[in-house]
């Protein structure tokens, strides 16, 4: 990679006029809408009252696929998100027009077998205010580029998960189509719908965005401790140990520790750690 590209660039200002219909894009890439008849869940697909799912904000003004463009010289096909953590400053209106502010944090470079993370953080305002809606950072594991130095920060490992048995558990399950909705909030990165890329990438099929794994997160967490109220959780912090496939159910184990809520996903056909030591702060 083209370190002294990466480490020099500054990002313009991002602007999207996000109307409900993106809103109900999103949601819908998430699982909303599944059961029709689910009316704690219809105000994320129904433009009559319509919520925003919390989550929404790593989506919104989103850069693009930056890393795919040759001169910051990535091998783009090897990369994998890594983690992903946001923080809720004021309710997301469900439409308006934002923009965001992006900064590049860091590079750590973690040798030329095990690759780089590369670290990007995102301030989201509403075009309307001065104070901003949330901030963004999402950590990107660079698998073909280790060996050639980093900058920056990238922030520390979370803790391990209590060794203990969940406090309460929830299952979720995603459609077959679920990458095909999902990419149209913004992530069109090919490995999540050409199978030759996935393959060339190491996986035998397309992958699920790890975005959307974020987000049935914050849809199990809405739906078990938050009533289905937005407005309830302030933060979401997920690491991705391993994709999704489009069509696999979710198991979600909830660890409560005071105002936190601790987790991991396992997906339940493969038993597979897919997400691991997340955490979640809520408004009680």
């Amino acid at each position: 990679m083209n370190l002294e590209k990466i480490r020099n660039l500054r990002p313009a200002s991002v602007e999207q006029d996000f109307k409900a219909r993106d809103a109900i894009v999103y949601a819908l890439g998430l699982g909303y809408g599944t059961d029709p008849l689910d009316e704690s869940e219809l105000p994320f697909v129904y433009e009559a009252g319509l919520k925003t799912v919390p989550s929404v904000c790593s989506v919104l003004c989103h850069p693009g696929f930056w890393l795919q463009d040759p001169q910051y010289e990535v091998n783009w096909i090897r990369l994998l998100h890594a983690e992903q953590d946001f923080t809720i400053l004021r309710p997301i209106p469900a439409t308006g027009h934002f923009h965001a502010e992006h900064e590049i944090l860091g590079i750590q470079d973690r040798g030329r077998d095990k690759g780089a993370m590369l670290c990007v953080q995102k301030t989201l305002y509403e075009s309307s205010r001065s104070d901003a809606l949330a901030t963004v950072r999402s950590s990107i594991l660079l698998r073909g580029d280790g060996g050639q130095g980093g900058f920056g920060s990238v922030g520390e490992a979370p803790g391990a998960l209590p060794k203990r048995d969940p406090e309460r558990v929830v299952e979720i399950s995603t459609l077959p189509s679920a990458a095909l909705i999902y990419r149209l909030s913004g992530d069109w990165n090919p490995l999540h719908i050409d199978p030759a890329i996935a393959r060339k990438a190491g996986f035998e099929r397309p992958i699920l965005h790890g975005l959307c794994t974020q987000g049935i997160a914050c849809r199990a967490l809405l739906r078990t401790y938050c009533g289905n109220d937005p407005t309830r959780l302030q933060s979401l912090f997920t690491r991705f140990s391993a994709p999704v496939y489009p069509g696999e159910t979710i198991r979600f184990e909830f660890h409560e520790i005071d105002e936190c809520i601790r987790f991991k996903a396992i997906v339940k056909e493969r038993a597979v750690v897919v997400l691991d030591r997340c955490s979640a702060t809520l408004q009680r």
